[in-house]
């Protein structure tokens, strides 16, 4: 496997946030993934449009992890910690773990998120391929948007196995290409991917439905349900595109026009964003 790194727009945002902007703490200080409205018409480009919506994303994988009191929760890639902060609002009794590769977004996940009475909050830095707990340790692992940041599909879905109970779910929110778009993809990645890395770090978004089905058969997971929720998502590329571009300095020219891309696909039906649930069998 390539070496693990923490996406370099991570920095970025930290920076931002530890100079006091509230413009992208409302866009990015707590979840870092997209929105999810019920219909697309009623958004209205605004921060707290959009913190809401951000909100509304972890309650849609919550249903597919099928969430109650009492479980062990792990979010993988856990950002800083929004997630499971959403997470332990909702739920009683839960022992919540938040991993990721990155010190700097666990120090500020230390910081923002408490556990309310009666649930438990830990964050753990370690590798999502490699992962730093027991066997059979949790009922439920999360993995939201961050999985095409990992080196390694298989790997993790190895390792999100032998630490979920028998019968225990894996919930994964990805950006999902159609076949046709999977060469597009390797070509720009031949051409640009050099460039684009030095923004997003390592991202592997050439997965298509058929491959994740066939993956989660050879790991021994049971595929549950693969939820397109592409049409709920789309009026996040509007508030980020106008949030991040004038926050990357040299780097801006490049995040715009990756953002760009992926909106451009995403909008031409070639590449969709799913919920795919999973049980161990």
């Amino acid at each position: 496997m390539p070496p693990v790194h923490a996406p370099p727009y991570a920095r970025v945002i930290l920076e931002h946030l530890h100079g006091g902007d509230a413009g992208l703490n409302q866009l990015f200080g707590r979840h870092i993934h997209w929105g999810w409205w019920e219909d697309g018409r009623t958004a209205d480009g605004t921060l707290p449009d959009f913190e809401a919506a951000a909100d509304r994303m972890c309650h849609q994988l919550f249903e597919a992890a099928a969430l109650r009191d009492g479980l062990h929760v792990l979010d993988a890639g856990c950002g800083f910690g929004g997630t499971l902060a959403t997470l332990d609002a909702r739920q009683q009794d839960v022992s919540l773990t938040g991993l990721n590769i990155d010190a700097r977004q666990l120090e500020r996940a230390r910081q923002q998120v408490r556990a309310s009475p009666g649930n438990t909050v830990t964050f753990v830095e370690g590798d999502a391929c490699a992962m730093p707990f027991p066997d059979a340790s949790f009922d439920v692992v999360l993995a939201v948007e961050c999985i095409f940041h990992f080196p390694d599909r298989q790997r993790f879905f190895e390792e999100a196995r032998r630490v979920l109970r028998p019968g225990g779910r894996l919930v994964v929110s990805d950006f999902v290409p159609r076949r046709p778009l999977v060469p597009a993809l390797a070509a720009q990645d031949v051409l640009f991917g050099a460039y684009q890395r030095r923004v997003s770090g390592h991202v592997d978004i050439r997965y298509p439905l058929p491959r994740y089905r066939a993956l989660a058969q050879k790991t021994g997971f049971l595929s549950l349900a693969e939820r397109d929720i592409t049409a709920n998502t789309l009026p996040t590329y509007g508030v980020v595109r106008r949030m991040m571009t004038p926050r990357f300095g040299a780097q801006a020219a490049l995040s715009l026009a990756g953002l760009m891309t992926l909106e451009l696909v995403t909008r031409l039906d070639l590449l969709r964003y799913m919920i795919l649930s999973f049980s161990r069998r």
